[in-house]
């Protein structure tokens, strides 16, 4: 992709960015809680449905918190938010990798590359 569509698309990109603040990192896991005794329902093995947001820090650390059966809509759409955002992120930066390569690669001799140095004819060999 040459330089002027490399900017191109990631402007593009940025511009469709989902800037917002309902961002949420982290795993929403459904658990079921079950009681040992004096609950019937959980006698007859049901238990009791319950929804926990775990995000795992730096260094291994690990918070968890409980979400109300009436948020887990909001909190499905903030992580979903999060994640279009990471991979958008991860698209811009692979455009910019794009961006830092020479627009010709040196020529090749003999398997090495040549770099020419200075007003000079001498070329230094690279590895």
């Amino acid at each position: 992709m040459n330089r002027d569509r490399t900017l191109a698309a990631r402007d593009k990109l940025v511009d469709r960015l989902p800037v917002t603040g309902e961002l949420l990192r982290g795993t929403l896991l459904e658990r079921i809680v079950r009681h040992k005794s004096g609950c019937l329902k959980c006698a007859r093995g049901e238990g009791h449905q319950v929804f926990v947001l775990t995000v795992t820090y730096p260094g291994g650390r690990t918070r968890q918190l409980s979400v109300r059966r009436e948020r887990v809509t909001e909190v499905r759409r903030w992580l979903a938010n999060y994640q279009e955002l990471k991979e958008a992120i991860e698209t811009i930066c692979e455009f910019n990798h794009d961006l830092l390569r020479p627009e010709a690669a040196a020529p090749r001799v003999g398997g090495r590359s040549v770099m020419r140095c200075g007003a000079g004819n001498s070329a230094s060999v690279m590895d």
